[in-house]
């Protein structure tokens, strides 16, 4: 029997008809007429047949900005691609292209016009330049679009049909139910042909929110999510999609509308592209964050783990990896048509509001804290009653787990807490995402950081732009680069090797003791079983293995009995194969 996952309301998230979900959102006389606008509109019927989800043991993808490599006289994206064949090659199978669309702030997030290709980066052509060797991820920012954007512009020109488009609130409503993902005001006043109008902003005055409850909107965001898959997109992003839908006197967050509105755009995929994975992008509290599952067929096939950052992060904080391993015990997948979106690093920061319920406030504070320490940053939010709390930590995952000011001498202690963070992320069930800047082992870019200290500059320290020809260079000398980007590409290749890491495999969680982080996996057929052991402290961990006929695959790819190991050293990470 399927697991259905609550929404907050206490509703269930049912597989319905798309046209019942259309009533939900519009009533029943204009979800008819929307009905027969997206059967016209794509060819098809919407009616989905919930298709297997297409993904195994040997898919990772590589997260990155289209203009995060740079060459002189080539295209960005055209550079990005070279670098990535000519260095990771074939250990990841996909790549996630961070928004290459014209943009106007937000490196990207604020999108001026969804179809065109930003022309700094490159063409269409650039794009789909990465197949057939990589998978594709495009972003769909679908939540707000730029006040530069030819929509918004024409509704500041009261023309039809974007007069519709954007949502114009009276800025003397009580407002103060809608959660605040920015410190930053909700509302922002523009002048239009009718006056000042204060429009819906949930994240900034550039990024202006889109009206869903106007049907037009919906049908035109289709028909992009579409241009997109003819365009290459194997997996897209749904960004920010828990602010979907706006009520007055709710949080604005995880509505029912929301989630029957992805659950539309999963349909019409279903129809006519299934192959195509939809993932949501939902920064928030584990339990809401899973609810995007809906009840295992309808809605997202894959949901990002954003606990698992600072989950880890946590627990090479303070050596132990009880918490990590009471968490990951929990993971479940609802389906044999779901999995989870799992990393440790990407363009943004740490969340913290995904540990709240797990780590208890002393052990929030420590790891803002610890960030701190390490030449991070800390971007906070508004709250209702109008303080301000953390609202993610700002700082590249590998000063993240190990002080920036580390010596010559303490330099291979780093390297190795580094990998055996991502021999975490590997292990776990779901398909592992690995940020550019982990990947080549970068640091923090403090001179990238403007000094007004908002989000989004705070971000900037994780997102230095690289000159490729002195990357490749780089990676063939000693150093934190080449041997971090060796590590990582070992585990990469040892993970794809061995179908018990398949994402819809099983996933068991072990008692080894606080040091180790132990995970058992096997394969969804049964046939293969890992056993993936992770040593998270800087002492000797004792260790007892089980018999069995057990093989290593991380270094020496050869027969090991459970005699040869009575401990792990610190940071070590043990990976055994069974067949």
């Amino acid at each position: 029997m399927i697991k259905s996952y609550p929404h907050m309301d206490g509703s269930k998230s049912p597989s319905l008809p798309i046209i019942e979900r259309l009533t939900l959102l519009y009533g029943a006389e204009r979800a008819a007429e929307v009905y027969q606008a997206l059967n016209t509109r794509i060819g098809a019927q919407t009616e989905q047949a919930y298709p297997p989800l297409d993904v195994s043991e040997k898919d990772a993808v590589v997260i990155a900005y289209g203009d995060h490599l740079h060459r002189a006289d080539e295209a960005s994206l055209r550079t990005l691609y070279r670098t990535l064949q000519a260095t990771i090659g074939n250990a990841v199978t996909g790549v996630h292209l961070l928004p290459f669309f014209p943009y106007s702030s937000d490196d990207g997030f604020s999108v001026i016009d969804y179809r065109a290709v930003d022309p700094a980066l490159g063409t269409w052509d650039d794009v789909a330049g990465f197949k057939p060797m990589y998978k594709l991820m495009f972003d769909a920012v679908i939540n707000h679009i730029s006040q530069h954007s030819a929509w918004f512009q024409a509704y500041l020109r009261g023309e039809p049909p974007y007069d519709a488009y954007f949502i114009a609130v009276d800025p003397a409503l009580d407002l103060s139910m809608v959660t605040r993902p920015r410190a930053l005001p909700l509302l922002h006043p523009y002048q239009t042909a009718d006056g000042i109008k204060h429009v819906w902003t949930t994240f900034s005055d550039d990024q202006i929110d889109l009206n869903y409850a106007n049907p037009v909107v919906l049908i035109e965001i289709i028909d992009i999510l579409l241009d997109y898959v003819r365009r290459g997109a194997d997996l897209i992003r749904l960004d920010a999609i828990a602010f979907l839908w706006k009520e007055i006197n709710t949080t604005c967050m995880h509505l029912p509308q929301t989630h029957a509105a992805i659950q539309i755009m999963r349909a019409v995929l279903d129809a006519v592209a299934p192959h195509v994975i939809l993932i949501t992008e939902t920064n928030v509290p584990h339990i809401e964050n899973i609810s995007y599952f809906g009840d295992g067929v309808s809605e997202a096939q894959m949901v990002y783990q954003f606990a698992l950052p600072p989950l880890v992060l946590h627990t090479f904080r303070t050596g132990d990896a009880r918490k990590l391993s009471a968490w990951a015990a929990t993971i479940e997948r609802p389906s044999e048509r779901t999995t989870f979106f799992n990393f440790l690093a990407s363009h943004d920061g740490i969340g913290v509001r995904p540990i709240i319920g797990i780590l208890d406030q002393d052990e929030i504070d420590a790891l803002v804290n610890m960030v701190l320490g390490h030449g991070g940053l800390v971007s906070y939010r508004n709250n209702p009653d109008g303080s301000k709390s953390p609202y993610e930590l700002n700082i590249t995952y590998f000063d993240a787990v190990t002080d920036p000011a580390i010596t010559a001498a303490d330099q291979s202690t780093a390297i190795e807490r580094f990998r055996c963070a991502h021999a975490i992320l590997l292990a776990l069930i779901g398909v592992p995402g690995i940020y550019l800047h982990s990947l080549y082992g970068s640091r923090n870019w403090r001179g990238g950081v403007a000094g007004t200290g908002e989000t989004t500059d705070n971000r900037a320290i994780n997102r230095e732009k690289l000159d490729a020809d002195q990357l490749l260079s780089e990676l063939r000398q000693p150093g934190i680069r080449a041997e971090v980007f060796a590590k990582i590409t070992q585990l990469l290749t040892a993970r794809m090797s061995s179908s018990a890491f398949h994402p819809l495999g099983k996933q068991r969680i072990l008692d080894y003791g606080d040091q180790l982080f132990a995970v058992e996996r096997t394969s969804p057929d049964g046939r293969e079983r890992a056993l993936a052991l992770h040593n998270v402290s800087g002492y000797n961990a004792p260790l007892t293995l089980p018999r069995g006929n057990w093989n290593e695959i991380l270094n020496c790819n050869c027969p090991v009995s459970a005699d040869q190991y009575s401990y792990l050293a610190p940071y070590e990470v043990l990976w055994l194969i069974e067949r």
